[in-house]
């Protein structure tokens, strides 16, 4: 066998090999992208009825009332008075007696109401039961109905325990915070005018404010039926003093102190929820820091050792202090999922990790705060939402996952809370079966103000779902025992509509949901119509033809938001990707964002496919239906009948945003589906379709942002991340066609090295230059002889045409919108050619350039080729969705990237032998890694991705404002650092490899 067969065979096996890795890493790959679809298998509520309104009963008015002297009996009689206050001077006189029992049990809440004349008479075991008589006659006259309706025996409710958050108790309506609409902070800021920054660091005036706020609150959730709140906070309030091996805090540390004063500022607040019969649980998530705090644990533990009981011992040692100090809170709520400087409160070091990843970790910080809690008789809320996070990442939703970290962790002072659906608040989930499991205590959680519905700004009965849900998960496990109502809470404070609950914008909207969840876990058969009728007669007017329509209106709410916020052949699924379960609403990431990512919507685009696309888009002419019947509905009121002439407006003004935002949104799946189905199918007619939604679209939005741009009750959505896409989508035929151009000419450089090497036609200009890059890139041993008596001109040609054309492509391949890209792929070439030809010394460079460069264009052949059906669109359109071709494209893109070296090096040792060629190559492609991931590590890597991913738009916009795209997947900000660690050691061997032996000694690399 020839040399030159053998070195032949040798260049076939290895570009095989190259092949079956680089398919091997395709695969990998797909696996790590981990799209998979299955059905979602959704809730099923009854369609939402409509009471029969009858006729307003006059106000009556009692002129005595005969009840025990408690605080709590106060606010009840407070809070009957006020329904009375509009009763006439010919009102029925009536009178009222409370006999309550003195037996302490809170969840014996039953009672019995008779009425003898002008007598009314309440009998109750306990004093809960006589309070919860006193309320609910409250409720019947505000609802304008006969007291005679509400006689007769009531059990107890069914779940004694009903939590809310503290709604915007302490925080600020400023328009100005809000008109921005980009502040996508988790932080609601509560209290902020309340904190100095300095001793005695609480404003009392401003306190006193807030303690109003809070009181007003209270009263509205006790009437309501709520018995516990969740107060945001932990960490602010302990110092730590009894720590072992402290102080945690120096002695003059201002956290002593502040937190001291904010105890002892706080402490009221928390005593007068006591005297209303409400529980006060801290909500904190874990593992909760301060600087100092966590040089603590490092010096103790080595870090945040949050498998070692002793670590959490510290916290279950600064809880035994605060419970002792402040005996009106009555436990804590634990958070594990969710952290990162989107919770963090401007100005202050108190923040949050997430380091409870594991099920050992999970499990010794409930050992030893539940036993804390046992002994101090108080509670641990465990709140099950996990989000992904580690090991411990879908408890949340899976029963098995649930039962592996929560299984056999026996304590009654453990309750566990979980949201009801199969993952966040959205519409279309299935119930969340891990509420039929386990022998814990349980709670649900409800949100009545949806964040990732408009925030609430559109009219969204939830009442008939929540019955179901809570009805199902009743019947599956008797250790129900209560709800936890977001009144207000979830997603960004301030880059929706300024409602804030019973204090700002039309909050009443979402008042009505959370009236709704009380009902149902006093009675999860409540007559939810006669509750929406009650709402609307107490909020908006006594007329029984304006509460009709207010209710029929909030009948085809839900349809409005399912249809118009949902697509339904993709919301009806439940879709697995990147080891996470994406939301059925995935188009809008998340909350006011519209997506313009390829990933996310060509993904969609799939999972609805090209028979289903009508039924998508006419889902959203469903919606738009359902909007301007709503509309119809409030505007046929008589507005005379209506309280207040201003809440008739809100409601037409809502729904007026409602059915603009609908129609905009309408526009836009029809646009981006056509798009999809242009990639997919290269059809003329989906890429014109995709043209007219494509203008319908801008405009709607246009005229959105016009109408709706700085209006805090009404804020136009963030459309920024959609136009980036379009930007990008309108260049993809351009592009196409930029790519064909190039592709022709990139094919007749290779068919002229082909020819060349055989022809007359090498003596051509520039033909000798094509005849080298061919011949040193397939046959990288004959570089040197390729490259011999070349002249000037076809020197710079070896350069220029690969370089040019590497330039152009990857221009085409970014839609001509990212420099960064091109910075980085050409800069990281750049070092390598240099360090190359330095190493190469005084020897000719140009076989070692004339073999990456015509590997360059080969490469650059196939990436243009991809580009040329409908351009970088539909190249990554197949990416996405495409297995095959994503496995074939990977397999030869990576085989002729790693041939590239392969060939440099071989072309090289036909003049400095094996060794030494090696280790240029090695010392080029260090360095190449250490310069580029220096300059990465220098920007910052979330800076650096999320710069890049504006510009490729290839992963959600939105990621990257919300908590960041190295949280979202997990990447460490400390990568780039070590990448540039790994690409200086790789840059050390090449160069020791580089090294010329003789018996002299070593000389240097490009020493002759």
């Amino acid at each position: 066998m020839t040399t030159a067969v053998r070195r032949g065979i040798t260049a076939v096996v290895t570009v095989l090999v190259l092949v079956a890795l680089g398919a091997g890493i395709g695969v990998a790959v797909g696996d790590a992208l981990g799209i998979r679809v299955q059905e979602s298998g959704r809730m099923h509520p009854a369609e939402p009825g409509i009471a029969a309104v009858a006729a307003s009963v006059p106000t009556p008015s009692f002129t005595t009332i005969d009840a025990p002297a408690t605080p709590r009996f106060d606010a009840a009689i407070d809070e009957l008075t006020d329904a009375t206050a509009d009763a006439s001077a010919a009102a029925d006189q009536l009178t009222l007696a409370v006999a309550a029992g003195t037996a302490q049990d809170e969840q014996n809440d039953g009672y019995t109401l008779t009425i003898e004349g002008s007598g009314v008479r309440i009998d109750a075991p306990t004093e809960a039961g006589g309070l919860r008589g006193v309320y609910d006659l409250a409720a019947q006259i505000r609802a304008g109905r006969a007291l005679t309706d509400l006689e007769g025996a009531y059990e107890p409710s069914r779940l004694p325990f009903r939590m809310v958050d503290i709604g915007a108790v302490g925080v600020t309506a400023d328009p100005e915070e809000w008109r921005p609409g980009t502040n996508y902070s988790h932080v609601s800021e509560a209290f902020r005018d309340v904190y100095l920054a300095d001793a005695p660091y609480i404003d009392e005036d401003a306190l006193d404010d807030a303690f109003d706020d809070w009181d007003a609150f209270l009263r509205t959730s006790v009437a309501q039926g709520y018995n516990a709140v969740a107060w945001p906070g932990f960490i602010e309030y302990v110092d730590f003093a009894d720590a072992p091996d402290g102080p945690v805090y120096p002695d003059d540390d201002p956290h002593i102190a502040r937190a001291a004063a904010l105890r002892e500022a706080f402490g009221p607040f928390w005593d007068r929820a006591a005297e209303l019969g409400v529980d006060v649980f801290l909500r904190t998530d874990m593992l909760a820091l301060t600087p100092a705090l966590d040089d603590y644990l490092t010096k103790r533990f080595g870090g945040a050792d949050t498998e070692n009981l002793e670590l959490w011992q510290v916290y279950a040692d600064a809880l035994d202090e605060l419970y002792e100090d402040q005996p009106a809170l009555d436990g804590v709520v634990i958070r594990i999922g969710e952290a990162g400087d989107i919770y963090d409160t401007p100005g202050w070091d108190y923040y949050s990790a997430l380091t409870v990843r594991s099920v050992d970790a999970v499990r010794a910080m409930l050992d030893v705060l539940t036993a804390q809690a046992e002994s101090s008789g108080t509670d641990v809320i465990f709140r099950t939402w996990s989000v992904g996070i580690g090991d411990v990442g879908d408890m949340h939703i899976d029963p098995e996952s649930y039962e592996a970290v929560l299984g056999g962790i026996d304590s009654d002072a453990l309750i566990v809370s979980t949201k009801y659906t199969a993952g966040d608040f959205y519409s279309w989930l299935p119930l969340n079966e891990t509420l039929a499991t386990g022998d814990h205590r349980r709670i649900v959680e409800f949100q009545s103000r949806r964040e990732f519905e408009a925030f609430g700004a559109f009219p969204n009965d939830l009442g008939p779902e929540f019955q179901w849900a809570l009805n199902e998960v009743l019947a599956a496990n008797p250790n129900i025992e209560g709800i936890w109502t977001w009144t207000q809470d979830g997603g960004p404070w301030r880059a929706g509509p300024m409602s804030l609950y019973l204090k700002s914008g039309f909050w009443q909207l979402y008042e009505h949901n959370a009236r709704q969840a009380a009902a149902l876990a006093r009675d999860p058969d409540a007559d939810l119509p006669q509750v929406t009728a009650d709402w609307a007669r107490e909020w908006f007017s006594d007329d029984s033809a304006t509460v009709q329509a207010i209710a029929q209106a909030m009948a085809r709410s839900r349809t409005a938001i399912e249809q118009g916020l949902y697509l339904a052949p993709f919301a009806e699924s439940r879709v697995s990707a990147l080891g996470l379960e994406p939301p059925p609403q995935m188009w809008l990431f998340e909350w006011d964002i519209l997506t313009g990512d390829s990933a996310t919507l060509d993904v969609i685009y799939a999972i609805i496919g090209p028979d289903r696309i009508d039924e998508a888009v006419e889902g959203g002419r469903v919606a738009l239906g359902a909007a301007e019947q709503m509309r119809d509905d409030i505007e046929q009121t008589d507005a005379t009948t209506w309280r207040d002439p201003e809440l008739r407006g809100a409601f037409l003004d809502t729904i007026d945003y409602e059915i603009d935002t609908l129609g905009m949104l309408g526009a836009y799946r029809e646009m981006f589906l056509a798009k999809g189905e242009w990639h997919d199918t290269g059809s003329s007619e989906a890429y014109h379709r995709w043209q007219n939604a494509r203008d319908d679209y801008v405009a709607r939005a246009d005229a959105h942002v016009e109408a709706y741009e700085g209006d805090v009750d009404h804020p136009a959505w963030n459309l920024t991340a959609a136009q980036l896409g379009i930007d990008r989508a309108d260049r993809d035929l351009l592009v196409a066609w930029g790519a064909r151009i190039l592709l022709v000419l990139a094919l007749a450089w290779l068919i002229i090295g082909m020819l060349s090497a055989r022809t007359r036609l090498v003596r051509r200009p520039g033909a000798a230059a094509a005849r080298a890059a061919w011949i040193a890139s397939t046959r990288p041993w004959r570089a040197r002889e390729s490259t011999l008596g070349m002249l000037e001109l076809d020197r710079w040609l070896l350069l220029i045409i690969p370089g040019g054309l590497l330039v152009a492509t990857r221009a085409l391949q970014t839609s001509l919108l990212s420099w960064t890209h091109l910075a980085i792929v050409f800069g990281a070439w750049l070092v390598f050619l240099l360090v190359v030809r330095v190493c190469v010394g005084s020897r000719s460079p140009y076989p070692a350039i004339a073999a990456v460069g015509g590997v360059v264009v080969i490469r650059c052949i196939l990436t243009l080729f991809a580009l040329s059906f409908t351009g970088p669109g539909g190249y990554w359109f197949a990416f996405w969705t495409e297995p095959i071709a994503r496995v074939v494209y990977i397999a030869l893109a990576f085989a002729l990237f790693v041939w590239a070296f392969i060939a440099a090096g071989w072309a090289i040792s036909m003049q400095v032998g094996a060794r030494r060629a090696t280790g240029f190559v090695v010392a080029g492609v260090g360095a190449a890694l250490a310069v580029t991931s220096f300059a990465v590590a220098i920007v910052g890597l979330e800076r650096a991705l999320t710069v890049w991913n504006d510009e490729m738009g290839l992963l959600p916009w939105g990621m990257a404002r919300i908590l960041g795209i190295t949280t979202f997947l997990e990447i460490p900000e400390s990568t780039p650092w070590w990448a540039a660690a790994v690409g200086a050691v790789v840059l050390g061997v090449g160069v020791v490899l580089s090294l010329r032996m003789s018996r002299r000694g070593v000389r240097q690399v490009g020493e002759e």
